[in-house]
């Protein structure tokens, strides 16, 4: 079982960190989320608290959706990047856990089988870098990297990313990586409950996958996209991203 903490009051809110990270990873803008719902922050299966857990993307969903349940039923749903990926398999596979859904810098799969397995190839190095670096240096090195250069490192929540282990992030990395997940944008024009896509304006790769999320979801989706944010908008921003996500669950 995937842990989940449960913080706040109000409507509830189920949040998907990002790789590397735990469910006490959101900073400023959790702290502010909590003040008008009740948020179920889930440690994703390889990570903080939930780091004995292997799972790929729909046993993982499915984990998760159980977990979020046994706290009270269905509730809204938000991930960031890796946790997006986790989300839309969520929504996809338990839509009557799902009142609404919130995508941040995140994507419905890589289309073409290459670059696919180019991925994986790519996900399995990673994964042998933080066996023979071990936690820390690789959470350094990871930050470190050019999807995190408008991140400042204040905002970074890197106590949270050392909550979990080097073997755990490894075998997310082989079982929920990006290459591992078969494309899901033919699919997301079926997803009846409302969505919500956020992407940073300094992050093109993302703005412009959101836009593409959002119109491959339908009539259902907004997108919103945040200037003066990168890929971490959530972190960069959190005052504007909780104003984004706040004015939308209404």
């Amino acid at each position: 079982m995937v842990y989940v903490e449960q913080t706040g009051s109000g409507p509830r809110l189920a949040m998907i960190h990002g790789f590397t990270q735990s469910g006490r990873a959101w900073g400023q803008a959790g702290a502010a989320l909590a003040l008008e719902h009740t948020l179920l922050l889930v440690d994703a299966p390889g990570h903080g608290r939930s780091a004995g857990v292997a799972a790929g993307l729909t046993d993982g969903a499915d984990l998760m959706a159980a977990a979020v349940g046994k706290t009270g039923g269905p509730a809204s749903w938000l991930g960031y990047s890796m946790g997006g990926r986790f989300a839309l398999h969520v929504a996809l596979r338990h839509p009557d856990m799902v009142d609404r859904l919130v995508l941040v810098s995140t994507t419905a799969g890589i289309d073409d089988r290459a670059e696919r397995a180019a991925r994986r190839r790519s996900d399995e190095v990673l994964a042998g870098r933080l066996e023979a670096d071990g936690l820390e240096p690789f959470v350094r090195w990871w930050l470190g990297q050019p999807l995190f250069a408008t991140l400042p490192a204040d905002a970074a929540q890197v106590e949270s990313r050392l909550e979990g282990t080097a073997a755990g992030l490894a075998c997310s990395l082989r079982l929920a990586g990006t290459g591992t997940q078969e494309p899901l944008w033919d699919r997301l024009n079926g997803l009846a409950m409302p969505v919500l896509v956020i992407a940073g304006r300094l992050d093109p790769k993302y703005a412009a996958l959101a836009e593409r999320l959002g119109q491959a979801v339908g009539a259902n989706a907004t997108v919103r996209i945040l200037d003066g944010a990168g890929h971490s908008c959530h972190l960069e921003q959190p005052e504007r991203f909780v104003e984004t996500v706040n004015g939308w669950l209404g």
